[in-house]
C-alpha cells in the first residue's frame, strides 16, 4: 500500500538578527562625550582612561578627545600574564566638532545648488528654458527634492 510520511514540523527557518556589534570609532579619531567606541559581549577590550564600561560591555567615551587603542601585559586573576587591549581617550581642551561626511547623492545635491545659485553659466548649470529655468536631469531633480524637503 502507497503511504505518504507524515508531515512533521521543521527545525530549521529562525535565525536571530544581528546585533552589530564590533569597533564603531578608531583609533586616532575625534570622540564626543557619551559616545560608543566599542560593543561587545564579553571584555575583548577594556576600559582605560575617560572610558566607561556599561552594563552590556559596550565601551563609551566620558570625554571630549581622541581614541587611543593600546596592548598591555596584564597578570589575569589566574596569575597568567596575559595581553590585554585597552581603550583610552585623551583628553583635548577644545570641545569637539565631528562633521558629517556628504557622500553620493548629498555631495551631488550640495554642488547643484551652489550653482544654481550664481548665475554665471557653469558646467553644472546645464542649458536654460526661454523663461530661464535650468534644465535639470530627472535623477539630478530628485536629489534636489530631497535637501530642499
Amino acid at each position: 500500500m502507497a503511504h505518504r510520511k507524515a508531515g512533521g514540523s521543521t527545525q530549521l527557518g529562525r535565525d536571530s538578527i544581528s546585533k552589530r556589534l564590533g569597533v564603531k570609532i578608531f583609533g586616532n579619531q575625534k570622540v564626543k562625550t557619551g559616545n560608543i567606541i566599542v560593543r561587545q559581549r564579553g571584555t575583548k577590550f577594556h576600559a582605560g582612561d575617560n572610558v566607561k564600561r556599561c552594563n552590556d560591555d559596550t565601551l563609551m567615551a566620558l570625554c571630549d578627545g581622541t581614541v587611543k587603542f593600546s596592548t598591555v601585559k596584564t597578570r589575569n586573576f589566574t596569575g597568567k600574564i596575559v595581553m590585554r587591549e585597552y581603550v583610552s581617550v585623551i583628553a583635548s581642551d577644545k570641545p569637539v566638532v565631528i562633521k558629517p561626511k556628504k557622500t553620493g547623492a548629498k555631495k551631488i545635491g550640495l554642488k547643484l545648488r551652489a550653482h544654481l545659485k550664481e548665475n554665471k553659466p557653469g558646467k553644472k548649470k546645464g542649458p536654460r528654458k526661454p523663461g530661464g529655468k535650468v534644465i535639470i536631469s530627472r535623477k539630478k531633480r530628485r536629489h534636489l527634492a530631497f535637501q530642499n524637503a
